[in-house]
């Protein structure tokens, strides 16, 4: 009778009773005992441009809590992209100005719900024009567009759906840039399996994971978010997240050369940067022009693993949320032209209005 022999993966070890502890492999996460230097920086060597965040109270007393944590890691100017709109922008703007005025930008915001209702398009960029004339820079596009607007029909409206463009040409025409979110990570489309580098984050948010086709493939939604920017070369664009081709760089630096008025932000992505440093590095090299700093969720405390992985040459260090990185990051080091442009002068060529002085040449 032949011996079995059995495989011993990790997942068995962990589930098993090993040494008397007994434990499963999502837990499983020992501190590195590399031995190499490190530098944790707190606050960004340049003053920087956050252009993706969201505040939702911006009264006068909250205004001054935040330009406290502002300066403590030396944010010079913090976009709020979720303005809102009409009323709401407007008591922002006001406080925003009677208080910190060169330090806060919002931009505005657009039910995309309906678009096929009587003179959608009209009040839609009525409104969007009274918004500019209020104060906000520019108009902040959520991903609920593409994945969950429905008209009224009950159709998907496509991110470039054609009911659309008037108000992309109109930002265009009033020189302000659109911030666009579209989609998710790719993995969320895939099977949940031991195939998907997004297994623990799915296993630990379920609502994120969707089917292969739900609402849309996730080839489709980001194609459509591309055909808007060619659509409409009068108008600039910031894809949100990278346009979730982080971990694509040379596919996104094609897209970044077929479309001229395509910008990306780093926001929430920058632990496939720390991964692929070399690459991550020549990325930066050659589209130093049209990359602009983001954080997304504003907690001040996750900031510095931003500077460390943009600014240090520190190795195998952990992001700050194990169930969206499993894996070690390694600092980028870049030179201070490219933070520059990375950190203000991007932002800064692209969002009117901004105060330019508070910023070095």
């Amino acid at each position: 009778m032949k011996t079995k022999l059995y495989s011993l993966t990790l997942a068995g070890l962990m589930s098993a009773s090993c040494f008397g502890q007994q434990m499963d492999w999502e837990s499983y996460d020992p501190p590195s005992t590399l031995v190499v230097p490190e530098s944790p920086i707190t606050k960004a060597k340049f003053p920087f441009i956050d252009v993706h965040s969201h505040q939702y109270r911006m009264g006068p007393s909250d205004l001054d809590d935040r330009i406290v944590e502002m300066d403590a890691m030396n944010m010079g100017i913090m976009v709020n992209l979720s303005g809102r709109g009409g009323s709401q922008l407007k008591a922002m703007a006001s406080n925003v100005q009677k208080h910190h005025p060169s330090r806060f930008a919002l931009f505005t915001n657009i039910d995309f719900n309906n678009v096929d209702e009587t003179n959608w398009a009209t009040r839609t960029i009525s409104r969007l024009e009274e918004d500019v004339q209020n104060g906000a820079k520019g108009l902040k596009a959520y991903k609920s567009l593409g994945l969950s607007n429905k008209d009224t029909q009950g159709n998907r409206i496509a991110v470039d759906d054609p009911r659309l463009d008037p108000v992309w040409a109109k930002c265009g025409e009033l020189g302000i840039p659109v911030i666009i979110h579209s989609g998710d990570p790719k993995p969320f489309w895939s099977p949940f399996d031991n195939q998907n580098e997004r297994w623990l984050e799915l296993k630990t948010h379920p609502r994120r994971k969707r089917e292969a086709n739900n609402p849309a493939p996730w080839e489709q939604i980001i194609a459509e978010q591309h055909n808007v920017f060619q659509k409409h070369p009068n108008t600039n664009f910031i894809a949100a997240h990278m346009s979730w081709l982080a971990n694509d760089l040379g596919k996104l630096g094609e897209i970044l050369d077929e479309i001229p008025n395509m910008y990306v932000g780093i926001a929430a992505i920058i632990a496939e940067l720390g991964r692929q440093p070399r690459m991550a590095n020549r990325f930066f090299e050659k589209h130093q022009d049209r990359v602009l700093f983001g954080k997304d969720s504003y907690k001040p405390a996750e900031f510095p693993t931003y500077f460390r992985v943009l600014e240090s040459d520190d190795e195998y260090f952990p992001y700050y949320k194990r169930y969206h990185a499993f894996w070690r990051m390694y600092g980028l080091n870049l030179p201070d032209e490219i933070l520059k442009k990375l950190y203000y002068k991007n932002a800064l060529s692209i969002i009117p209005g901004l105060d330019h002085s508070i910023f070095p040449n």
